[in-house]
């Protein structure tokens, strides 16, 4: 995947907040604790590894705004995250939160690791140790953790058990995306990949492209990526190219995207490295993100859309099913070309959406069926579209700026109605 040293995702995230605010005509002092998450903890923590030998890892969980609400967001391992990169993600959770109008604020969480060198005993062991290291800050009622990059219901059931053996009882309300059997909700596991597939059609009606004669690549390929692919696929989209960390394919007339998902089902570490079909050719991450189609659909990881490739994507449309995959300089460039960006903190909410929808249901002890999981989420998720479409129009602006803007508003009357000062 495309990366940069010298990138920064929480400069490039007040970038567009100090954009969106100057737009709203806000003083500084109307939001300027906005622009510094209100805790950031540092944990470092021994494990004993299969080897029988110690390691130490770094983990972080940054709260952004509790303004509207419990924190909310996602905990990811990666061998390269910084401090910075969760900083950003905590924030971009705070506006995801407000532009879909959902009782939340913005959290992050990582922990230093390779989970592709780790066993599933060490993984545990190692979100086990986080969990008690950051016990302090998380629970139903002030921060809820979820699945996000190299995480999963694995991961937040373990989270889940070691949060509810502190307190001396089960608390499935403290994560969401966790095992359906342990308090997770039906149509969470596809919940991002199918508001990506709703802003999609809905944004393909306003411009007027018929999706079932439209072409979509997608970068990425994994929870996301494989249910916006597979969804736009019944919808009778094209998908012409997917990638993933270890490879990228191309097929002009479409790809089996069914074939695909299974293959990746039987791979050791779920990836598409060495997937074979007749007419499918390999191709470089770079010429996936330059191939003139209806839809671009970045899936992956931040920082993928520059301003050094920005002048060669092809694509009528971007929707940002990843978080922050597009530069404040280059969605300038995209921007003078005509191409439509939906953003991030809009095109992927979906997970945080039904995150929500599970929190609700374990707090009153429900359970919903799954359509009307998806029949509430598809509601939101359209009304959301709608509020950010109008404010682009009153104003004139990027689709970005309009939910940046939509946001920013919400949280500013929130922190004013609650008597909080700034």
């Amino acid at each position: 995947m495309t990366t940069s040293r010298s990138y920064n995702p929480y400069e490039n995230m007040l970038q567009l907040l100090d954009s969106a605010a100057d737009q709203l005509e806000l003083n500084l002092d109307d939001y300027i604790s906005l622009r510094y998450p209100e805790r950031e903890l540092t944990v470092s923590f021994p494990v004993e590894m299969d080897n029988g030998h110690v390691e130490m890892f770094t983990g972080y969980r940054v709260q952004h705004s509790s303004s509207r609400g419990p924190c909310k967001g996602g905990l990811r391992f990666a061998p390269d995250v910084t401090i910075d990169e969760v900083k950003a993600l905590a924030a971009w959770m705070t506006w995801k939160c407000a532009v879909v109008n959902i009782p939340y604020g913005g959290a992050k969480g990582a922990v230093r690791c390779d989970p592709s060198k780790l066993t599933k005993k060490e993984l545990m062991q190692i979100t086990r140790r986080y969990t008690a290291m950051i016990l302090p800050l998380i629970g139903p009622e002030k921060d809820i953790p979820a699945p996000d990059l190299n995480t999963n219901a694995d991961v937040m059931g373990w989270i889940m058990d070691t949060y509810s053996m502190f307190k001396g009882f089960c608390v499935p309300g403290v994560v969401t995306g966790k095992p359906i059997e342990i308090g997770g909700s039906l149509g969470r596991r596809e919940a991002t990949g199918s508001g990506v597939a709703f802003i999609t059609n809905e944004i393909a009606k306003k411009i007027n492209i018929d999706l079932t004669y439209s072409s979509v690549a997608i970068q990425g390929f994994g929870n996301v990526g494989q249910a916006a692919a597979y969804l736009l696929n019944k919808e009778g989209c094209r998908i012409v190219a997917v990638s993933d960390i270890s490879s990228s394919f191309y097929r002009e007339e479409g790809l089996n995207i069914q074939d695909m998902i299974e293959y990746t089902n039987h791979h050791p570490h779920h990836l598409l490295e060495g997937y074979t079909a007749p007419g499918v050719s390999v191709i470089n991450n770079q010429d996936l993100l330059n191939l003139k189609v209806d839809f671009l659909i970045p899936a992956a990881k931040e920082n993928q859309i520059t301003s050094e490739n920005a002048g060669k994507v092809q694509a009528k449309v971007i929707v940002e099913a990843a978080n922050g995959p597009t530069t404040f300089n280059a969605d300038t460039i995209l921007k003078e070309r005509n191409i439509i960006v939906v953003p991030d903190i809009l095109a992927n909410a979906g997970g945080v959406v039904v995150s929500y929808f599970e929190w609700v249901q374990n707090i009153q002890s429900l359970m919903w069926d799954e359509n009307e999981v998806n029949a509430l989420l598809l509601k939101i998720m359209n009304k959301a579209f709608d509020e950010v479409w109008n404010l682009h129009l009153k104003y004139h602006s990027s689709l970005r700026m309009a939910a940046y803007m939509l946001a920013l508003n919400r949280v500013v009357k929130a922190k004013k109605l609650r008597g909080i000062f700034p």
